[in-house]
């Protein structure tokens, strides 16, 4: 899949369009985005932090579409799990994902969102890798 394949994909979600999500660099099991910051992702307005719903989202994206470089499409998730680090304040993050574990039927990838260099949460996530039944 190419870049622009992927951005394309990327940009058919509602959700994911809204995030602003642009593809930087893809690779075989890996995938790199910037993510545009929008006012509506502020959770408390006295730190100008970036809600952490906003962030589990940007992990679960980044941990499933490095499985798309490899497998074409969407998976489902089963599992997520994250760790934050720092606040994210008003800004654009970095977010990247890697396949962990390529399975028949499950399959483990990690992410992790930076902002200025920072690392600011991180997360593994489940997904389900079985190949749809046959119409």
């Amino acid at each position: 899949m190419t870049l622009e394949e992927m951005q394309a994909l990327v940009d058919r979600g509602p959700y994911l369009h809204w995030l602003g999500l642009r593809v930087l660099a893809l690779g075989e099991d890996s995938i790199e985005a910037s993510a545009t910051w929008r006012e509506e992702w502020v959770a408390s307005t006295r730190l100008m932090q970036t809600h952490g719903g906003i962030l589990a989202s940007l992990i679960d994206f980044a941990a499933d579409f490095a499985l798309v470089s490899r497998i074409g499409h969407g998976v489902p998730t089963i599992d997520l799990r994250i760790d934050y680090h720092r606040l994210a304040k008003a800004g654009d993050l970095i977010v990247k994902g890697q396949v962990i574990k390529h399975g028949r039927q499950f399959s483990t990838c990690e992410a992790q969102i930076h902002q200025e260099g920072k690392l600011i949460a991180s997360g593994r996530g489940t997904y389900i890798t079985t190949p749809a039944p046959s119409a």
